[in-house]
């Protein structure tokens, strides 16, 4: 039988360790500050907003939204992220992406302070997963993935590990940070050839492609370990993964589940790195 790799349980054993780091910053005179900045109402941001703030608060950081309208002009926009990304009491950022279609990204992607870029915005950031220096702050949802073979003892070193999707938020910033931890890694895509003959030969499975259920059981091997990071919505209308769980959960010692599963991780993850920051940033 395989076991249920649970975010919940992954997120409440580092609950503890960042609760206890809070605490020793705020002794120190810190106060971690995390700013989201939401343009617009987007239900899905909306979503992890809550989340997220209600993470930051049970760990005891600081979380300000800042909610803009969302036919805010691009002169506008570029002020405000300014203004938060200027303050010394804001230690991280997270803005909510994409943007509405009017504004442009790369003003403040090129401007945000790389030390305050939580979620790898930053192409200073995204450089450093590439080049495996671990002062990065990589993606939150490619960090959970990590963090959850961390806690269930997953042994990476020297695996063949393949990973379904080549996003600039999943795929390819995982595909380097499981390098690192001596993994052979093989990324897949919508082109490769034979797609099932390639997830059947890995011994741990990343489905990060963004498509219901297409993970199905003859793409899995005996005995492989499953981590599935995608959000859809089943034709009943439910949320579901990439990977079809049912038939594949017999096949495999290791799964996680959607919801419940990497998604869980992601907030944890944000708040370490908000941690992190403040830390950084009290040294400087």
């Amino acid at each position: 039988m395989s076991v249920l790799m649970k975010g919940a349980d992954v997120a409440n054993a580092m609950k503890e360790v960042l609760i206890d780091k809070v605490e020793s910053l705020k002794e120190k005179g810190v106060n971690p500050c995390l700013a989201i900045i939401r343009v617009g109402n987007r239900p899905d941001d909306l979503s992890y907003e809550r989340g997220a703030k209600k993470r930051m608060e049970t760990i005891g950081i600081d979380c300000r939204i800042l909610e803009l309208p969302e036919d805010i002009c691009q002169e506008e926009f570029e002020k405000e992220f300014a203004a938060v990304n200027d303050d010394p009491e804001v230690h991280g950022i997270l803005l909510f992406r994409p943007l509405p279609k009017h504004l442009g990204e790369e003003p403040v992607i090129a401007s945000v302070n790389p030390e305050k870029d939580m979620d790898c915005m930053s192409p200073v950031n995204m450089a450093k997963i590439f080049a495996g220096d671990e002062n990065g702050y990589a993606p939150c949802t490619a960090e959970a993935v990590i963090e959850m073979f961390a806690h269930y003892g997953i042994d990476l070193t020297g695996k063949r590990v393949t990973v379904v999707g080549r996003s600039m938020v999943v795929g390819k910033p995982l595909a380097m940070m499981l390098l690192k931890k001596n993994a052979t890694i093989t990324v897949c895509h919508t082109r490769t050839a034979d797609l099932p003959e390639t997830c059947r030969n890995a011994e741990i499975l990343v489905a990060a492609a963004g498509k219901a259920k297409m993970i199905t059981a003859d793409m899995v091997g005996e005995g492989a370990v499953v981590a599935d990071v995608g959000i859809n919505v089943d034709e009943s209308g439910n949320l579901c993964g990439d990977v079809d769980f049912e038939a594949v959960e017999p096949k495999t010692s290791y799964i996680s589940p959607v919801p419940r599963g990497v998604g869980s991780i992601t907030t944890s993850v944000l708040a370490k790195h908000v941690v992190r920051a403040a830390t950084r940033q009290m040294d400087m």
